[in-house]
């Protein structure tokens, strides 16, 4: 691609939203702690009145409108901990799900508690970690946020691009560059619209969450049946049948469009994400923006090294092998997206949260990895779908070698 049309898409999105004004004026990290602090106070103070619907809709205002648009909950995510700001979370929907009861006061009280605690302290180690590096403290959330998103995306990306090359489809490849320049401007938009046009609404930021829940659930879909398609070709038959094809027939446009659409919900999943947490960057920062500027350029400078690296591993890879790697690759992110979604769903209240209290599950967001029942469900759903269908080829192939010997 011209990667180098991504990396002006993005900084002019990084630019323009360093430009948009925030809803107050440069908080440091205590400062919004304190006022998260404050609003699950005022939320225990509606319930006690008898409002318990009210006292949930200011969790969410604390939660949407301060923990997470102004930057504390990715911070934390990216540069403390992820299982930190998970469990946080959590936290967020079980003082939610006790207020949902009747006279329950001293549980209500007991919760926000250990909410408040819990922020207070992630903002300690937050603030911790600032005073140890100074003002390079901003340079690490701002490289490790465009590191960690962008090498999702860029995956998706290397997998379909390679195959494309290694088909001999290079004439599809533009396609594929305009669905995800085509994401980068949606990104922008929704970004856009989330943080100026609808900023007070709690609502809002639940509807986000939505989005890219929906969105990487509808990736899912689309890097699962890539996967399986590509898979199917690793077989010894159907790689005979797939090169004496290629001899003579082309990809269809429907199926480069079908990539496209994998492309474009790849980038499209992480790029509102990591535009709104720039902006809360550049909200929060004093006096050392250049430092975000540096971390993001740094982290483009290394996406790039990750794209010519990997680019070129991946041509390297016999044509079947190739089929076999990029189809399994393309399975892993399905199912880390399986997870991330799920994740996403429940941070917009849509689904529940079943919370394993245990050290055993740990907390990985390449992976889309969280400790609850239902995001580890939706990941083992894939997998028993991955071993049927490799159970079906297998037996599918043995019946074909059966029929052949005996013909």
């Amino acid at each position: 691609m011209k990667l180098r049309k991504w990396l002006v898409a993005v900084t002019a999105a990084v630019l323009f939203f360093a430009a948009v004004p925030g809803s107050q004026a440069a908080p440091r990290w205590e400062q919004v702690g304190n006022r998260v602090v404050q609003s699950i106070n005022e939320a225990v103070n509606i319930y006690n009145s008898g409002d318990s619907n009210g006292a949930k809709t200011a969790v969410n205002n604390a939660y949407y409108g301060i923990y997470e648009k102004d930057g504390l909950e990715p911070a934390i995510r990216s540069s403390v901990a992820a299982k930190d700001a998970a469990l946080t979370e959590y936290q967020f929907s079980k003082l939610k799900k006790v207020m949902s009861e009747p006279n329950n006061g001293d549980q209500v009280r007991a919760e926000a508690d250990k909410l408040n605690q819990m922020v207070m302290e992630d903002v300690k180690k937050l603030e911790d970690k600032g005073s140890a590096g100074g003002g390079w403290a901003t340079f690490g959330p701002a490289f490790l946020i465009l590191l960690r998103e962008g090498i999702e995306a860029m995956l998706v990306l290397l997998a379909i691009i390679a195959y494309l090359r290694k088909s001999s489809n290079e004439k599809y490849l533009k396609t594929v560059y305009n669905y995800s320049l085509a994401a980068i401007v949606a990104s922008f938009i929704t970004a856009y619209l989330f943080s100026t046009l609808m900023n007070e609404e709690a609502g809002i930021g639940a509807s986000r969450e939505l989005i890219e829940g929906v969105t990487a659930l509808i990736a899912v879909v689309v890097l699962f049946f890539t996967s399986a398609w590509l898979g199917a070709k690793s077989d010894k038959n159907a790689w005979k049948e797939y090169i004496e094809s290629m001899i003579h027939t082309t990809m269809t446009t429907g199926h480069a469009k079908a990539l496209g659409m994998a492309a474009f919900l790849a980038v499209y999943r992480e790029g509102a994400e990591v535009i709104l947490f720039y902006q809360a960057l550049f909200n929060n920062s004093s006096g050392d923006t250049h430092l975000i500027w540096a971390g993001f350029g740094a982290g483009c400078v290394a996406l790039a090294v990750f794209f010519f690296l990997m680019q070129r591993g991946i041509f390297r890879i016999p044509l079947r092998p190739f089929f076999i790697f990029t189809s399994v690759l393309m399975y892993v992110l399905a199912v880390s997206f399986a997870g991330g979604g799920i994740a996403e769903l429940q941070e917009a209240g849509v689904v529940g949260q079943t919370v394993i209290e245990s050290s055993i599950i740990p907390t990985i967001d390449y992976l889309g990895i969280y400790p609850t029942v239902e995001t580890l469900g939706a990941q083992g759903f894939m997998i028993l779908l991955a071993v049927g269908m490799v159970y079906y080829r297998s037996r599918k192939n043995r019946n074909v070698d059966v029929s052949a010997q005996n013909s």
